[in-house]
Formats: C-alpha cells, structure tokens, sequence
C-alpha cells in the first residue's frame, strides 16, 4: 500500500512540472505546445513539405518513409531519401510549413547505423548536429561549427535520444542585427549548451536560410520553419512538438 501511495505521489509531482522539467526521451507536449510529428503519415503530410532551397532536387508527396519503430511501439519516419544519397543536403530536407520565431523544442532521434547523419535545424538556419561517431564542433549535439559535441549523454545507435532546446530569435533595429541567436540545448536530460550565442548559419547556400548571404553572416530578420535533413542516411525521428514563446532578453536558459 505504502509503494501504491508513494508511485501516485510521483505521478502527480510529475503531472504538475513546469514543461521545462519534462525532459529527455518520452517528454510530452505540453498545453499550449503544437505536435508537429506523431508517428502518422497524415501529419508528416499535414505540417511538413521539402524546403526548396538550390539544391533541390526531390519532389511531393515527401519520401521519407513512416517505418514501424525499431526500439519501441508504433511508427516513426526515416530521413533516408534517395535523392540526397551521397551527403546531398539541401537536396530532399523536409522543413515544417509553419515558421518560428523563439520557441521550445522538443524531438527525439535514433541513428540506424554507425556514421549515421541528419540534423535538426532551428529556423531553417542553425544546425544541431545528428552525426554518430563524431565529438567535434561538427558532431553530434554540436551547435555546428560554434560549439563542441557534448558526446558523453548519447545513447549510442539504436536507441532513441532526445533533444529539449530553447530557442531564441536574432534580434533587428533598422535592419541592423543588435542580438545574435542564442539557443540552450538538453541532451537526453542532460544540460550540455547554456544559452550559446550563434553567429552565422554555416554550410552555405544549401543548408538553409541566410546560407548564401555573406558567407552566412547575413542574417535576416525573417522566421523560419523546423528543419530536419537528409543526407542519405537512415535516422529515424518522432514525437515532436514545440511551443512559440517570446523572449524578451537574449536568455535562453530553463
């Protein structure tokens, strides 16, 4: 009786956390989040199209397939596309129809197979990584080419990892930026980038908005939608939500 009253203590501490609590793999949406992906080919058609940047290459309806879950129940997408075989990003990423100023994020991943590649994409400009294998700046967790992968809280291929961000804008006055990007990252739970200033959007024209202007240095004050890519790999995404916020100081913690 003792441990049934205890597990409903538990259950209702929980049902009352802040959603900034609720992190790591499993985490529900909560009130006043949009689910932007449940496992179901209606909304991956519904909330996402191909972003049709110059590499483009794919076409509609999105052919990233909903294959069952490999390490749990129901079903799930995979960012293999065929077009993009040979690293081709840029070539088939799928990008949410809805854009995004600041936001909290939440969207889980699981790498196929050693070596496997994708990225989550904030406003269709700042990448964080998905790579397996590589704890670099251009690895996994890395906030790419501004901040080191955080590689110990990775559970490894065939398991489901999870990202919870906050997310905040560039800011403009006169067209001017006066505020870089800044974004807080969990890592399976695990608090890895603390409020880490962006400065450009890197990977050139082909990775996303802005890519193309000043080497990625021109940023715009234009919103953008969530970004997932392909590069011919097979990572497998689900339960995906987020919640629009609007921050009114560059601080991204929670």
């Amino acid at each position: 009786m003792k441990s049934i009253k205890i597990a409903a203590l538990v259950a209702l501490l929980f049902a009352t956390m802040p959603a900034a609590a609720q992190l790591g793999v499993g985490a529900a949406a909560p009130e006043g989040a949009t689910v932007l992906f449940d496992g179901t080919r209606a909304m991956l058609d519904s909330n996402w199209t191909y972003w049709e940047g110059p590499r483009f290459a794919a076409e509609l309806p999105i052919k990233w397939q909903i294959v069952d879950d490999p390490a749990g129940d129901g079903t799930v997408v995979s960012s293999f596309d065929s077009t993009a075989i040979g690293g081709l990003y840029g070539a088939a990423d799928i990008v949410t129809k809805e854009k995004f100023r600041d936001f909290r994020l939440h969207i889980e991943f699981l790498v196929m197979e050693e070596s496997g590649n994708s990225g989550v994409y904030l406003q269709n400009r700042y990448e964080i990584q998905v790579l397996d294998g590589d704890s670099t700046k251009h690895g996994m967790a890395a906030v790419i080419n501004e901040a080191s992968a955080p590689y110990h809280p990775y559970n490894g291929t065939g398991s489901w990892n999870a990202y919870d961000v906050v997310f905040r804008a560039a800011r403009f006055e006169d067209g001017q930026r006066t505020d870089r990007a800044h974004v807080t990252l969990y890592f399976n739970g695990v608090k890895v980038h603390h409020n880490q200033a962006i400065e450009k959007v890197w990977g050139g024209p082909n990775s996303g908005l802005d890519g193309g202007n000043d080497n990625g240095n021109g940023i715009t004050d234009t919103p953008g939608g969530l970004k997932l890519q392909a590069e011919g790999h097979d990572v497998r995404y689900r339960n995906i939500w987020i919640q629009p916020l609007d921050l009114t100081t560059p601080d991204t913690d929670f």
